[in-house]
């Protein structure tokens, strides 16, 4: 049992690198819309820019990587933020249970829906990205970005990691359910644990 939880301590610690970087990219993200805005708004200035960076900079271009940047932000992070639990619940009935049936119903969750799930998304992302790198898709606009299989290879990595981290979820609460109840080790990361003890309650995963 010890041998799950560093198993899942390693897949968390990968995740949350991961993720932890991959958040820094909302600061290009505001930056280009920011300076998105700013150029549609003034023509002369959007065309003194034109002149001299050409079609490099223009609106289409900048529209696109903004919702490039938005997809890559968001897929790499999906998993960070399930390992950290800070994703959205609307939860009625789990939230009333003791900590064992929660236990119960994130593993059953895990088991029945959320790596099934994200295998099976994975296999047509995957092919999704593969058909768009060997069509050499690009966009649909004559001065839009190239290359659009990237894009689509970052939707591929982000569903891995939240596979990963559902996969560590699922490591954790195995380990809470069927262990023995003396083994010690963090429910989810240590400022988790801590919150909870803090407010006399347990991790909302195992």
């Amino acid at each position: 049992m010890q041998t799950l939880v560093r198993v899942s301590d390693r897949l968390n610690q990968l995740i949350i690198f991961i993720g932890s970087k991959a958040a820094w990219l909302i600061i290009p993200l505001v930056g280009i819309t920011i300076w998105d805005v700013i150029t549609r708004k003034f023509i002369p200035f959007q065309l003194f820019i034109t002149s001299i960076f050409g079609d490099a900079l223009n609106s289409t271009k900048l529209q696109e990587m903004e919702w490039h940047l938005h997809t890559a932000l968001f897929a790499l992070c999906i998993g960070f933020g399930y390992i950290r639990n800070s994703h959205v619940r609307v939860d009625l009935i789990r939230e009333r249970q003791k900590p064992k049936v929660q236990g119960w119903i994130e593993f059953l969750g895990c088991t029945i829906f959320l790596i099934p799930y994200f295998c099976v998304v994975i296999f047509f992302a995957y092919d999704f990205a593969l058909k768009a790198y060997i069509q050499g898709e690009i966009s649909a606009s004559l001065v839009g970005l190239s290359h659009r299989w990237i894009i689509k290879s970052f939707l591929v990595a982000g569903l891995i990691l939240a596979l990963l981290a559902g996969f560590s979820i699922w490591l954790r609460q195995f380990v809470y359910l069927f262990g023995p109840p003396h083994l010690d080790f963090d429910l989810l990361t240590q400022e988790r644990s801590h919150a909870a003890s803090k407010q006399g309650g347990t991790p909302d995963h195992a």
